[in-house]
């Protein structure tokens, strides 16, 4: 999720939206209310109730609120009442055997007779992805933004890879320009591209044009899975591809396409300096015209 203020001269960029001064008003009223809307999280749903801050499902789109209240409150734009309760950030995850190197795997791609794609759905499933990615990732672990699906990749009782998958970066210039769409395209069907934020392939598995064919059908599964858990069909894949470590070999096998680099700046970076190292952008196309979906004025 893209949690930048981008002050202009119509209002205030908060998680992807515009907030005009009118706007920034109302939701001081609300916040003058306590006895209406007494939490930030009563206020967060009045906000997505009053400016109409909905998902395509149809739901209030209340995280993402309870996001930019926070920011509007550091940039002194509003006062939110007191917290409920305290939280202590989490330190980390804890490593336990389930993570542990296991036994080799080390055969042919051809030996590998049936991959299954495992959707994590149990909390016990949850905490193992998450400890697996924050042991043997070299990015570690961190909660996906927004909208996400995570996998288990498996050949029999084997596990072989994880996967996630979540919320696109909001301003790409690479990606943008190969799509072509306006900025206010980009807003209205950002959340139709989603970001291949993990794959790992677990480091004792060692079978050659493996990661392919697993991008290949995590692709096929996506399609299938976000339209059931979200009630919208994506029609674009995107991953960044760190240049000084991978040259994006299995993405090339998969038929995802290069589109370009980042300027190496992350996404709060707001001094225009190189912070996080250059990744080379790929995008996979889930629909045969997704340039037009994403582009509906027909002007790019």
């Amino acid at each position: 999720m893209d949690t930048q203020i981008t002050p202009t001269a119509s209002g205030h960029r908060y998680c992807g939206r515009m907030f005009t001064e009118s706007e920034l008003e109302t939701i001081r009223m609300i916040i003058a209310s306590p006895q209406q809307y007494p939490t930030r999280a009563s206020i967060a749903r009045a906000l997505c109730a009053d400016l109409g801050w909905y998902k395509p499902d149809g739901l209030p789109k209340v995280m993402s609120a309870r996001v930019a209240l926070l920011r509007m409150q550091e940039d002194s734009l509003l006062s939110l009442p007191a917290p409920i309760h305290s939280y202590t950030p989490v330190q980390g995850v804890v490593f336990t055997a389930a993570s542990d190197p296991q036994p080799e795997v080390r055969c042919s791609n051809s030996e590998i007779s049936r991959l299954t794609l495992f959707r994590v759905t149990t909390v016990a499933d949850s905490k193992l992805w998450n400890e697996l990615v924050a042991r043997h990732h070299y990015l570690g672990y961190k909660p996906l933004p927004g909208a996400q699906i995570r996998y288990f990749v498996k050949h029999g009782n084997t596990l072989l890879a994880a996967l996630g998958f979540g919320a696109a970066a909001w301003k790409v210039a690479a990606r943008d320009a190969f799509i072509g769409w306006s900025p206010d395209e980009r807003t209205a069907h950002l959340h139709l591209v989603v970001n291949n934020a993990r794959f790992l392939i677990l480091p004792w598995v060692h079978v050659p044009n493996l990661a392919s064919r697993i991008l290949s059908l995590a692709a096929r599964q996506v399609v299938r899975d976000w339209p059931q858990l979200y009630g919208y069909q994506p029609v674009l894949l995107e991953t960044f591809v760190e240049q000084e470590r991978f040259s994006g070999t299995c993405y090339k096998a998969a038929n995802w396409l290069y589109a370009g680099q980042t300027t190496g700046r992350g996404k709060l970076d707001r001094h225009h300096r190189q912070n996080v190292p250059v990744k080379d952008v790929y995008l996979y196309p889930l629909h045969r015209h997704f340039r037009q979906v994403l582009t509906p004025s027909g002007t790019h």
